[in-house]
Parts: C-alpha cells; structure tokens; sequence
C-alpha cells in the first residue's frame, strides 16, 4: 500500500510539474501583452519606448521619432477595493496630467465596482482624463470633485488612491530621465497612431 501510494505521488508530483512547465510560457506571454496593451492605451502617441525600474517601480517612458519624451505609463494600485486590489495603469504627459488609464487587476463586482473601467474614462460619467492630481482625488463623499460609481463608493475611493499613488511615483521620478529610449519589444508603434489626439 505505501509503495503503490508513493509511485502515484511521484507520478501526480511529475505529471503537474510538466502541465506547470508547458503552460508557464503562454501565461507570461499573455500577461506580457495585457501590459503591452495596457500601456500603448494610456499613453499620446509615440515612436518609442523604455521601461525603467526605480524603487521597485516600472517606468514605461514614451518618446517621439526626434528622441523628445511625450510620456510615462505607471502600474499603480490600491488594496482597498470592495473585492481586494485593484490595479491600474496610469499615463501621464510630461506636466503630469493624465492621459489615460486601464484597470489591469480587479475583482470588483460585476455591474458595479467593475464599471471602473469606463466609469472615468474620457466619455464616462466622471472622466479624470486631462486632470492633474497635483491635489488628489477625491470622491465628493470625501470633500473632493469625482463622482463615485453609483453604489461603489468604495470601488471609486479605491481607483482615486490608485491614481494618486501612480503620481506619487511619476512625482518622484521625475529626476529621473531616460537616456537612451529603445523600442519595447512587441509594442506595434503604427496601431498606437489612433490615439493621437487624445484617449477614449
């Protein structure tokens, strides 16, 4: 009986650690283009781009043909969302208004803390894109000028403390400029031509 239940832990052991090992790589690779994606839709237009990490933190700064730097997109977040963290990517311009964001981890409820994704957007019932968070967001419940989501107020304070924390970092890394941008690997520069003029 031991024998017989240690080949089958052996072989459960081996067999998990190949489906772990075959599906590893497609998981990274989708999770790399989810953050790609991610990052060409927050930000103007560009010709190229290089990520920086300081403190722990990703810089993606973004560059026009001439070298010029017309942006930067942060991964922030905040662990105070109805249904835990909620992540966000936030671009900014180079004065620090924000140019665009998307929620790239939530588990907000759907039909509610979920409508976060279009709820502030250019077009959505509380845009914060053009604003700078130089004094930071606030929902009105909490003496500040953005709409919470209809029944999420938590949802809604949770997105404001993720922008605010993501321009806590583009404050404190703006003595730090990149030297020599390169292009990122995999970000198609030509479909990012469509979003000059602004974001949605």
């Amino acid at each position: 009986m031991l024998l017989s239940l240690t080949v089958i832990a052996v072989v459960a052991g081996g067999v998990l650690g190949l489906v772990n090992k075959v599906t590893a790589e497609p998981i990274a690779k989708a999770e790399k283009a989810k953050k790609e994606a991610a990052i060409k839709a927050v930000l103007p237009a560009f010709d190229k781009l290089e990520a920086k990490t300081i403190d722990g933190i990703e810089y993606n700064y973004a560059f026009d043909a001439q070298g010029q730097p017309v942006g930067v997109a942060i991964e922030s977040g905040s662990d105070k969302g109805f249904g835990g963290h909620l992540g966000v990517m936030v671009g900014f311009d180079n004065e620090g208004t924000i140019t665009g964001y998307q929620i790239v981890e939530t588990a907000e409820t759907p039909g509610l803390g979920a409508k976060a994704a279009e709820w502030f957007q250019k077009d959505g019932k509380a845009p914060v894109i053009g604003l700078n968070p130089a004094e930071p967001l606030k929902v009105k419940k909490d003496g500040g000028s953005i709409d919470a989501i209809s029944g999420s107020t938590i949802t809604s304070r949770a997105f404001c403390e993720s922008i605010n924390n993501a321009y806590a970092s583009f404050k404190n890394s703006t003595t730090a400029v990149a030297e020599e941008p390169a292009q990122v690997e995999n970000v198609e520069i030509e479909e990012n031509e469509s979003q000059k003029g602004g974001n949605e």
